[in-house]
């Protein structure tokens, strides 16, 4: 199934990313969060790619276990930064044979720490050009995402320019949009409405991520440009050497966030859930109550 079909039937579509572990005690976590996490019936589960696709086989192999082993619909990430056509048009391929019909296609970033990284020559420079060749390729088969930035993409701070960017990959074949993470609803409010007003009208889905680790959440912002109120900041700054206050301030600042998203027209949820699910599984309790 295509996850562009579940869009307009009445209800929100709560999902959920989660990452290819690297190491056993990893896998064994991850394996633990699926199995909780199932049980909240999510909507579908995307699994990411890695720097210039750096978990690409594991990234296939565990996009796959999600769909067949635990039932869920699963959505691969795919970077373009890295990969030629060849290789891409094989990595896709691969995917569809193994029965996947969700993508979400992404220019990507050069591996941490390579100064000298040189992208093969036919790579894919913007996430756009990776879309319409993907839809090129197989037209309406596949259901394509893509990403969007509430407060600009971190190394293009324009707004107007980046919503240019964003418009351009829709016109290349997106089905609709997850959002980068943001603390402040309003970058998510404003964000939608700038991009109806330039003629973008597929779902736009906010990203949350809850707050579990005051230095985690630090690093996490810096990397994708994402600001964290200063209240919220103030308040977390205060709990930092007490994990489990920081993670109650967490589960009731995104549970606040989520309500007011759906209650304003949000089509849905997608969790950043760094492969844990008790925060998670708290925040979404919730809203299944409420809402």
């Amino acid at each position: 199934m295509k996850i562009s079909e579940l869009f307009g039937k009445g209800h929100p579509l709560f999902s959920f990313e989660v990452y290819p572990p690297k190491t056993e005690a990893g896998a064994a976590t991850l394996q633990r969060t699926l199995a909780e996490l199932t049980d909240l019936a999510p909507a579908f589960v995307s699994v990411t790619y890695g720097a210039a696709g750096s978990t690409r086989d594991r990234t296939v192999e565990l996009v796959s276990r999600v769909q067949h082993e635990h039932g869920l619909l699963a959505m691969a990430h795919l970077t373009g930064i890295a990969s030629g056509r060849a290789e891409m048009a094989a990595l896709v391929a691969r995917l569809v044979d193994a029965g996947i019909e969700n993508l979400i296609l992404l220019r990507g970033d050069p591996p941490a720490g390579v100064d000298n990284f040189v992208p093969p020559a036919d790579s894919f420079a913007h996430a756009s050009d990776l879309v319409a060749f993907i839809r090129q390729r197989y037209g309406d088969r596949l259901c394509l995402a893509g990403a969007g930035y509430p407060e600009g993409h971190p190394q293009c701070r324009d707004l107007a320019l980046d919503m240019q960017h964003l418009a351009t990959k829709v016109r290349a074949g997106v089905d609709f949009i997850i959002t980068q993470i943001f603390f402040n609803n309003r970058f998510y409010f404003d964000f939608v409405a700038r991009a109806r007003a330039a003629g973008i009208t597929v779902p736009i889905i906010p990203g949350i991520m809850p707050i579990t680790d005051v230095a985690q959440i630090q690093r996490m912002t810096k990397m994708c440009g994402a600001s964290v109120p200063a209240v919220l900041r103030a308040e977390l700054e205060r709990r930092r050497s007490d994990a489990v206050a920081v993670t109650q301030l967490g589960v009731a600042q995104a549970t606040a966030q989520c309500v007011d998203l759906l209650l304003g027209g949000a089509p849905g949820v997608h969790f950043y859930t760094l492969n844990q699910s008790p925060a998670t599984r708290m925040i979404l309790t919730v809203l299944k109550a409420r809402l």
